[in-house]
This record gives structure tokens, C-alpha cells and sequence, in this order.
């Protein structure tokens, strides 16, 4: 009874941690989902397909491209790829927290994998790497994951009922850069990291012209080539370093 009572209580204790640690990237993430509820409808979405797409697609970055796209009336072809390109990151985080998730039944991974967004990521992984191991990490995992969920639906609907009465003055649509440097400049701390970083946003300064936004793709392409060269590039290098001592 003792033993049960325990786990329960550890399992809680996790899942509230996640909760609070994930709590204050809402105050930039609020502001995001208003801007996306606003400018789902803005261009031609209905209030429902707008809401769904929070709901379904859950994912501020690719949403907000989307209806970027479709409002420029880019090729389905390219739009896909575009969106696809965007996404990238999650496959990425996906192989990263597969060395904590893997032992779970399927039924979690799945739940924990829709969950799984940037500010998920960022505060989980982080709780995984610096904090002692623990049967129920995942729990982290699913409370960074449901107070982002919420603020997310909350603020789009928000968006898209109140949004043509907020005034333009309030720059809500700053929310959107200020969201991803919030979630980026932490995880800046390794050279493949920065450079990754800098790599993709040059190439989006360099490949504007591009017509159909493909500098998107081009920008994350760059970004995720050199990531991985100059990550391979310095375990060589400290490998070398280490073999002479």
C-alpha cells in the first residue's frame, strides 16, 4: 500500500513540475496562439477549421506557415514540403527523447509524441539531463506537454473570437519571433548548436528572393547540414585531443 502510495505520489510530483516549469514560456506562447486564431481567419479559414488546426496539427510554427502560404496561394506541392520541412525538428526531438521514452507501452509514446512541441522539449529535456533519473520522467514530459496544450487552445479561440476587436497597436504578432528566441537561445550552448543557428539564418537573409517561400526550406536545410557536419567536426576534433593525452 506504502510502495503504491509512492509512485503515485512521485508520478504527481513530475507531472506538477513540468506543469510550473513550463508555465512561464505561456507568456509568449498566449500571445502566439491569439495571432494564429486571428490570422487563421484573416485568411479564409473558418472559426472551426482555424480551432481544429490548434487542435489537430498542434504546432505553432507549421500553423502559422500554413496559412502564410495559403494566403499566397503557394502550390499544394510546395506548401507540403514547406510545412514537412518545418516539422523536421520534431523527428529530431523525437530521436533525442526516445533514450528516456523508449520503455514506455505504445499508448504513451504516442500521447507524449503529440505533446512533444518545442517548449515541451526545451523544459523536459532539460529536467531529463540535469535532474536524477526516475521511473516516472515521462509525467514531466506529459505535464509540459498539457499546459502548453491548454494555453494553446484557449489562445486560439481567444484569437478567433475576440481578435478583430484587439487593436493593432498591441503588436501581438511580435509574439511569434519572441516565442522562438526564448525556446532557442537556451539550447545555444555547444558549437554545432550556434552554428546550426547562424547557418539557417543567414541562408534565410541570402534566399528571400526565392519565389514561394522557399527560402524556408532552403534556411532549414542549411541549418540542419550544418549542424551535423560541424557536431561530426568537433566530436573528431576532441576525440584527436583526447588520443594524444
Amino acid at each position: 500500500m506504502t510502495n503504491k502510495f509512492t509512485r503515485k505520489n512521485s508520478a504527481r510530483n513530475e507531472f506538477v513540475s513540468g506543469l510550473k516549469d513550463g508555465l512561464p514560456l505561456q507568456i509568449g506562447v498566449i500571445p502566439f496562439g491569439i495571432v494564429f486564431g486571428i490570422v487563421g481567419l484573416e485568411v479564409g479559414l473558418s472559426p472551426l477549421q482555424t480551432f481544429l488546426m490548434s487542435s489537430i496539427l498542434f504546432g505553432g510554427a507549421s500553423q502559422i506557415v500554413f496559412t502564410q502560404l495559403h494566403a499566397t496561394a503557394t502550390p499544394f506541392a510546395v506548401l507540403v514540403a514547406t510545412v514537412s520541412a518545418v516539422n523536421l525538428r520534431h523527428l529530431l526531438y523525437g530521436m533525442v527523447m526516445s533514450e528516456y521514452l523508449r520503455h514506455l507501452p505504445l499508448k504513451w509514446r504516442l500521447i507524449l509524441g503529440y505533446l512533444l512541441t518545442d517548449e515541451a522539449f526545451a523544459v523536459s529535456h532539460q529536467r531529463y539531463t540535469q535532474r536524477p533519473t526516475s521511473d516516472f520522467m515521462h509525467y514531466h514530459l506529459l505535464g509540459s506537454g498539457v499546459i502548453l496544450w491548454f494555453c494553446w487552445q484557449v489562445s486560439t479561440a481567444i484569437g478567433i473570437l475576440s481578435g478583430p476587436t484587439i487593436p493593432e497597436s498591441f503588436q501581438l504578432g511580435f509574439a511569434i519571433p519572441l516565442t522562438f528566441i526564448a525556446v532557442i537561445i537556451p539550447s545555444l550552448t555547444h558549437f554545432p548548436a550556434i552554428f546550426s543557428a547562424i547557418s539557417a539564418g543567414l541562408a534565410a537573409l541570402i534566399f528571400q528572393f526565392l519565389p514561394f517561400n522557399l527560402w524556408l526550406i532552403v534556411a532549414a536545410f542549411c541549418g540542419i547540414m550544418a549542424g551535423t557536419l560541424s557536431s561530426y567536426v568537433s566530436k573528431n576534433y576532441i576525440k584527436k585531443i583526447q588520443e594524444r593525452k
